[in-house]
């Protein structure tokens, strides 16, 4: 019987069809950029656009913008692979209605304590799922690197830990300094962390890799 869910497969699931990982990169990262460059160059492009006006100042039509992306970030998985990846999907839903709360408000606080919940809810998931003996980050690097059980369960267990981490940070900055400071720390201050964290798990997942490609580089 064929898949016909919209959502990407679990796992290790057979046939299962992946965007080219650079692909994937600028379609999880070109939102962002487009978020930065609106709130920096927020008056510039309403006087080149006036209807954006309407929006209100920088980080509102940096809002705006910021969800048209992600949509066509979305739209651009689906129509390549058929399938919408699980949590670009669960922080695209909660852009938007973030989103849609600070346009129609116009709060800033809306937009700004995205990244809490997103974060929060990632880590909850991921945490809450080994109290019940799931390691659910398969769903994100099951097509990067096989691990035996035990490996994918310390591997979840940091990342959503680094989760609450990231939620935590982005409630300092955000209540603690200006809004340009967060906009910059939000693109240029989560990203380099996220790599940087990735990269010192690699000990882990040499040890604990079942492919032999990764055995090797011990």
């Amino acid at each position: 019987m064929s898949d016909k869910s919209i959502l990407e497969p679990g796992p290790n699931a057979p046939k299962k069809e992946e965007l080219n990982p650079l692909l994937k990169l600028a379609l999880e990262l070109g939102p962002l950029l487009v978020f930065f460059f609106a709130n920096a160059r927020g008056e510039w492009l309403v006087e080149r656009f006036p209807a954006l006006a309407n929006l209100g100042g920088p980080l509102f039509v940096a809002t705006a913008l910021f969800m048209v992306a992600v949509a066509i970030s979305l739209a651009v998985s689906y129509w390549l692979i058929r399938k919408l990846p699980i949590m670009p999907l669960v922080s695209g839903v909660v852009v938007f209605v973030f989103g849609a709360l600070t346009l129609w408000l116009q709060d800033e606080t809306f937009i700004k304590m995205k990244p809490t919940i997103i974060n929060t809810l990632f880590g909850g998931v991921l945490l809450g799922g080994l109290v019940f003996g799931r390691s659910l980050l398969g769903y994100v690097f099951d097509s990067a690197f096989s691990l035996d059980e035990e490996g994918w369960r310390k591997l979840t267990l940091r990342w959503g830990v680094f989760f609450i981490v990231l939620a935590v940070l982005n409630e300092v900055v955000w209540r603690g300094f200006s809004t340009d400071t967060w906009v910059a720390f939000k693109v240029w201050g989560i990203m380099p962390l996220t790599v940087l964290f990735t990269m010192s798990q690699m000990p882990l997942i040499m040890r604990h890799s079942t492919d032999d490609r990764f055995k090797s580089g011990q």
